[in-house]
């Protein structure tokens, strides 16, 4: 691999890492597409390289989010339970559906969840809300939430094995869907939505890496440079974080799962 190539790779970490960490949704939903539009990979193969790199970006952020004790360990842990078998089942059909099924699969899910999230917390609508005499919460993003709930095993089981095929199936990990399930569903607050997305990826993509690896689906050279810029990247992320408010986290997020999936429809 050339030196320029490396380095590109490295930026590409820093940024995923950084903005992955933000968001709670790993650095594989901006490194995997970089992977296919500007390196033009093999999509099996920057899915592969993908679930590496946000394994690496969640290792290195969770240990930034548990110093900050934002992180729910018993729904993270439940959420990576259901996410195992999960796993296995995305790295399989990533193996049967994995050329233009995948671009459309891809950029139809990051689309949709972008317009409902934008739409979600524009000035709009948290205008609407505050006038119906709802109680907003802290960070704006919508009605009140509680920082830190005790959720229901019965829910987190099926939706951690959601998450599970989502993130080997695409490599992006799944934390771009559960930090709005988290948030509009079960009305956890944005920055302990966001800490335990990134810990219980920690848990379900180490099964989404060992699957790669053994259908020989990671380019290592990859993961080498642009691991290095997702740990610089996450911690950065961490520190980041703390000082943005939950509302323009979730803008954040929106507003690139759209630009991103946009792209992916005329690859």
């Amino acid at each position: 691999m050339e030196i320029t190539t490396g380095l590109l790779l490295l930026a590409v970490g820093v940024i995923a890492g950084g903005y992955g960490t933000i968001v709670g949704a790993g650095g594989g939903f901006i490194f995997v597409p970089a992977l296919l539009l500007l390196f033009h990979m093999e999509p099996a193969i920057a899915a592969g390289s993908g679930i590496v790199i946000i394994l690496i970006n969640s290792l290195s952020g969770v240990f930034g989010y548990a110093k900050q004790k934002r992180i729910n360990y018993r729904t993270g842990i439940l959420l990576g339970t259901g996410a195992f078998p999960g796993s296995l089942l995305g790295v399989y059909l990533l193996q049967l559906y994995s050329s233009s099924y995948f671009y459309v699969v891809f950029a139809s899910l990051l689309v949709a969840l972008g317009v409902f999230l934008f739409a979600k917390n524009s000035p709009f609508a948290i205008r609407k809300v505050s006038r119906e005499g709802s109680t907003l919460s802290e960070d704006g993003t919508g009605p009140s939430t509680t920082e830190n709930p005790r959720l229901k095993g019965t829910w987190l089981l099926p939706l951690g094995f959601l998450m599970g095929v989502l993130s080997s199936y695409l490599g992006i990990g799944g934390g771009w869907l559960l930090v709005p399930i988290l948030i509009y569903i079960f009305k956890v607050s944005t920055h302990y939505a966001t800490a335990t997305s990134i810990f219980s990826l920690t848990l379900y993509s180490t099964v989404g890496v060992i699957s790669q690896m053994f259908y020989s689906n990671i380019d290592w050279m990859t993961v080498i440079w642009g691991g290095a810029g997702v740990i610089i990247g996450s911690q950065i992320g961490v520190l980041v974080a703390q000082r943005i408010p939950g509302k323009i986290i979730i803008q954040m997020l929106s507003v690139l799962l759209m630009v991103i999936g946009f792209r992916m429809y005329f690859t």
